[in-house]
């Protein structure tokens, strides 16, 4: 079942995000220098590499207390990771047993393992400046082999909160031996939300398939398959912004530039319509958002239609409404943007299709 981030959520959300430390392995891993010399060398060259072939498909970023948290969705096909039979773990610690081979020949679950290497550097006038972060991580990924499709791409995250800011990310993938290269390179910028002083603004806006709370923040930086992970939020995103007609859109974006009261209430307003062709298709109640300026709102596709009855002489019987779910086609979702304390609006739109 989907849930949604709650108004109340908001304040236990911001005070959960915290900067992810260091593992024992990334630990071990800055001893030795936390980029190898190889991967160094593909970073330096600045071209990219195809050994592991992937594609950095978009950047989102959300706030944390000091810093923004940035997340890079990145398209991988199966095939490319790698995934093989996993290994029984009386095998890792060179224990042989009975169901060794049975376990071998069976792989009902299939595992990608191997080393992620990020390095972000500042970019000033289009050049690239100095180095502001490396990060090492460890990866373990599993899936189950009956379902496995080598040509399938599937979606991979990872997040690192980081101060605004124009930026290169150097992105490598490798495998454990460091035989396969594969390296990517990402501009982006994460605006100051501190200089929207005289109108809002919002974060990159996407549609969530699915939000789940989680037990606490993660406290080392992971990559994930499938979602990513934001403060206690795990979230699967509809990254191609396609929908069924009976489908939900679950918005998600943070306003920039509210104000709140002395007390610290907000009072900000959103409107949702779904246009077509100019055309306005649904409208939807205004909805208010009162403890803070993070949005999670779910929108059901359903266009509300006037029908009129008549009798043989073409007289109206009766009148009403009834709703049905939308046709398939390309839609654009407007959304108007008010913080009625600091009297500015703006307006955000966000296309999307139904099949």
């Amino acid at each position: 079942m989907k849930k949604v981030i709650t108004h109340t959520l908001f304040a236990g959300l911001m005070l959960s995000l915290i900067v992810p430390a260091l593992s024992a392995q990334e630990a071990e891993q800055a001893k030795r220098g936390m980029i190898p010399k190889e991967v160094k060398a593909v970073f330096e060259a600045g071209q990219s590499r195809l050994d592991i072939p992937f594609q950095i498909i978009k950047n989102i970023y959300l706030p944390t207390p000091q810093n923004l948290h940035a997340v890079f969705l990145m398209e991988i096909k199966n095939g490319d990771l790698g995934y093989a039979p996993m290994v029984a773990s009386t095998v890792d610690l060179g224990v042989e047993t009975d169901a060794q081979s049975s376990f071998e020949s069976t792989p009902s679950r299939l595992q990608s393992k191997g080393h992620a290497f990020l390095q972000f550097n500042n970019v000033k006038d289009g050049s690239i400046g100095e180095l502001v972060k490396e990060v090492y991580i460890p990866y373990n990924f599993q899936v189950d082999g009956s379902s496995y499709d080598p040509e399938k791409t599937d979606f991979y995250s990872m997040g690192y909160p980081l101060p605004p800011g124009e930026y290169r990310l150097a992105f490598a993938l490798c495998t454990p031996n460091l035989e396969k290269i594969g390296a990517q390179f990402f501009d982006f910028t994460i605006p100051d939300p501190m200089s929207f002083t005289k109108e809002l603004d919002t974060t990159p806006i996407f549609f969530a398939k699915n939000i789940k709370r989680i037990a606490q923040p993660e406290i080392t930086v992971e990559m994930h398959r499938g979602n990513f992970v934001y403060s206690v939020l795990e979230i699967e995103p509809n990254l191609n912004n396609l929908f069924a007609p009976t489908d939900t859109l679950d918005i998600f974006f943070y306003i920039f530039g509210t104000r709140p009261t002395p007390e610290g209430k907000y009072d900000i307003e959103v409107s949702y319509e779904v246009n077509q062709d100019d055309k306005v298709i649904i409208r939807y109640e205004a909805q208010k958002y009162l403890r803070g300026p993070i949005v999670s709102q779910p929108l059901p596709l359903k266009v509300t239609k006037k029908v009129i009855t008549k009798d043989e002489k073409g007289e109206i019987v009766s009148e009403e409404l009834k709703q049905s779910d939308i046709e398939p086609g390309e839609y654009i979702l407007k959304m108007t943007i008010t913080d009625h304390i600091s009297g500015n609006s703006t307006e955000k739109t966000v296309g999307f299709t139904v099949k």
